[in-house]
């Protein structure tokens, strides 16, 4: 992240389905995101990474944290996990963050935890789009079969781990909706 600007904050925004102009809710309360996002079946949550996670490998960094993944594991029965790691200097930043802007779902639970960084989760759900603005600490787990799509913006920075039980489950179904291209990470 760029130091000369401030640090990005957890952000939970709320539009209707066909206008990205229209706000119908916007916080930075994590535990108003928290609320809303649980009516609709999405855990979020704040867990803090280690002081030193930014200057972690991602091998140290899953060895750190063996203990809380290995029970966060356990809590859903996931049994894999990694980090991903997309920089701006990633020689392939463009084709990644291409991959995952249309909507989509999975047939196994999504669960992100951003170590650091920032990138925007999108979630259509019952006629509105979610967009939640993920920095470092924030836990999103997003049940099987929810309509989705993420957007690293376009100089992405951020690493997060994903927990899942089997990687074929993260295939994506693409839903076909191509409302998702009117909501992307802002400039």
């Amino acid at each position: 992240m760029d130091a000369s600007k401030p640090a990005l904050k957890s952000r939970l925004t709320v539009f209707p389905d066909g206008d990205a102009s229209e706000i119908l809710l916007d916080t930075g309360d994590r535990a108003a995101m928290a609320r809303a996002l649980d009516v609709k079946g999405i855990r979020y949550a704040h867990v803090a990474p280690p002081a030193e996670a930014a200057t972690l490998s991602d091998d140290a960094l899953l060895a750190a944290w063996a203990d809380r993944l290995d029970a966060w594991c356990a809590e859903a029965g996931f049994a894999s996990r990694d980090l991903v790691t997309v920089r701006p200097d990633h020689p392939e930043r463009d084709r990644l963050r291409a991959l995952f802007l249309d909507e989509h779902t999975h047939a196994d639970d999504e669960v992100r935890w951003f170590v650091d960084g920032v990138a925007w989760f999108f979630l259509h759900l019952d006629g509105h789009v979610w967009r939640v603005r993920c920095v470092a600490g924030d836990r999103l787990d997003v049940p099987a079969g929810t309509p989705h799509w993420f957007d690293m913006g376009a100089s992405p920075s951020f690493r997060a781990l994903r927990l899942f039980t089997d990687p074929a489950g993260w295939v994506a179904a693409p839903t076909g909706w191509a409302g998702a291209a009117a909501f992307r990470a802002p400039a």
